[in-house]
């Protein structure tokens, strides 16, 4: 049980940080293109991680909940 636990929530953090990170590339890619690498990925990590943790994950938990509820009759 604990496997299929961390299994799903691998699944969940993927889901929110594959459109994340390709989402912040096409907004921000040109601007932080002449950044070094480590740069880069420090304004990277430093955005999407707060947003992951505090709002991403969150509203993807809910939301699953909500999709739970409906598809057992319970909504």
């Amino acid at each position: 049980m604990k496997a299929k636990m961390k299994l799903i929530a691998a699944l969940k953090i993927w889901v929110v940080i594959y459109p994340s990170i390709t989402l912040f590339n096409f907004l921000f890619g040109e601007r932080l293109a002449d950044f070094q690498l480590y740069q880069r990925t420090l304004i990277l990590t430093m955005s999407l991680v707060p947003w992951m943790i505090f709002v991403a994950i969150p509203f993807l938990d809910l939301l699953i909940k909500k999709l739970t509820k409906k598809s057992a009759g319970g909504g």
